[in-house]
């Protein structure tokens, strides 16, 4: 069967490129086209775009890039008729995966499956009537959206599991690397532990969140200190753009290695998103930091209009806040210093936040969400 898979970002060309992979053990004559990136394209298929060609975030960026993101959907459109795939599989990226769903529901009979579903719940949940309209089947990765659509929207959907959880599992199985091997490869210091910047993976987030990162933690790195900063590149941003936060520092940079990171890091400053997730399962002690803009504004929308209690997978997939979320109004150096110093080594918040990890690994199961995903899939398809 003929699979067209379209991705907004470096996650998701992470879990899609997963995906394809079981797809083709359960499908010996899948053939793939797609939006997607330098992962999906070693899986195999013909890549269309690369992602770093549709990720705009903000509403100036994406204000000063309309023509090209038009652009952009008008070829996804057209490419996906003139193919005649068996299904279109969106992966995240609502704002412009769902109009992809919308055109193909309203104008082919392609069938559109939804695998990691949009996050309505956080914000915007009236897309719901788009979902249940153009979206034939919806594939979750986290548990507590089941109740959220099934209960509350009376939209059936399938929670296969979470590959965030599968992938961290099988590099740690595979990872053999010492921590000085690690830091005699990328120039660190051997003898000093990692304090791990995971400022996002899109230009506003850096440019937002990495400052105060290094700012509030840089007091733990003095040169008679026994720690180091280590920021993770991301891998969609060049090298040129991070350094104007990071020249005339003693911060260090690691480029798509996140995972080694996180192997080795003794704690962690993170910007909410799968990364905060990530961190946990990596069992690495961490503080969420997430500037916003018009703080205040948004603390009242987070308290009174928006639909989630917090902002972090780790929390949300908990029920409970396992880690400090220091987010609008509470995002600042002093508050990123204070929350950095409970999770140190030796520190009671520390042992806390490992044991509270524990109930996540729990809730999140051993299911293995590629291989479950593409099962399903390849037999809704085949009925």
């Amino acid at each position: 069967m003929k699979y067209y898979l379209i991705v907004g970002e470096a996650s998701g060309d992470l879990h899609a490129s997963r995906l394809m992979e079981c797809l083709k053990k359960e499908d010996k004559e899948a053939e793939f086209r797609f939006f997607g990136g330098d992962l999906m394209t070693a899986v195999g298929g013909h890549r269309v775009k690369h992602y770093k060609e549709l990720a705009y975030m903000g509403f100036i960026p994406v204000l000063l890039h309309l023509r090209t993101i038009f652009r952009n959907m008008a070829l996804c459109k057209r490419d996906i008729v003139e193919w005649q795939p068996d299904v279109v599989i969106l992966v995240d990226y609502p704002g412009f995966n769902l109009n992809i769903a919308k055109y193909l529901h309203a104008h082919t009979s392609i069938p559109v499956y939804y695998y990691i579903s949009p996050k309505i719940w956080a914000w915007k949940e009236w897309r719901i009537k788009a979902i249940r309209r153009d979206v034939n089947e919806l594939f979750s990765i986290l548990p507590f959206e089941v109740p959220f659509f099934e209960e509350k929207h009376h939209y059936p959907i399938h929670y296969v599991g979470n590959p965030t959880a599968e992938e961290v599992t099988t590099f740690l199985d595979d990872y053999h690397e010492t921590r000085e091997s690690f830091a005699i490869r990328h120039h660190l210091d051997a003898n000093k532990r990692i304090i791990a910047l995971l400022a996002g993976s899109r230009k506003q987030e850096i440019k937002d969140n990495l400052p105060a990162m290094i700012k509030a933690a840089q007091e733990y790195c003095g040169e008679r200190s026994g720690y180091q900063l280590v920021v993770a590149g991301a891998p969609s941003i060049d090298d040129e753009y991070y350094q104007q936060f990071l020249s005339d520092t003693p911060v260090a940079k690691v480029d798509n290695e996140t995972y080694p990171l996180l192997a080795h890091a003794t704690v962690a400053l993170v910007t909410s998103g799968t990364a905060t997730l990530e961190t946990a399962l990596f069992d690495v002690p961490q503080v969420v930091c997430y500037k916003t803009p018009v703080p205040h504004l948004i603390r009242f929308a987070f308290n009174h209009i928006i639909q989630c209690k917090y902002i972090s997978l780790v929390n949300l997939i908990a029920d409970w806040e396992i880690v400090q979320e220091l987010m609008a109004d509470r995002f600042s150096v002093d508050n990123i210093r204070t929350e950095l110093g409970k999770i140190m080594p030796g520190q009671p918040g520390r042992d806390a936040m490992m044991r509270a990890y524990q109930d996540v690994h729990a809730r999140l199961g051993h299911t293995i969400a590629p291989e479950n995903a593409a099962r399903l899939m390849v037999s809704l398809l085949k009925k």
